[in-house]
């Protein structure tokens, strides 16, 4: 799944490029799961506010 990494130019998004998952679990991390804390707290902020 995860081979060396050979590229001419050693850059964060060619790392990013090795794998199927490696994008796909960078992403989940960076994006979704901030969405789904945002998610949350604003729902616990709106029930507390009734």
């Amino acid at each position: 799944m995860i081979e060396a990494f050979t590229d001419v130019n050693h850059s964060f998004w060619g790392m990013l490029n090795q794998g199927p998952l490696t994008l796909t679990l960078f992403l989940h991390t960076v994006i979704i799961l901030p969405m789904i804390w945002l998610y949350f707290k604003e729902k616990k902020r709106l029930q507390k506010g009734e």
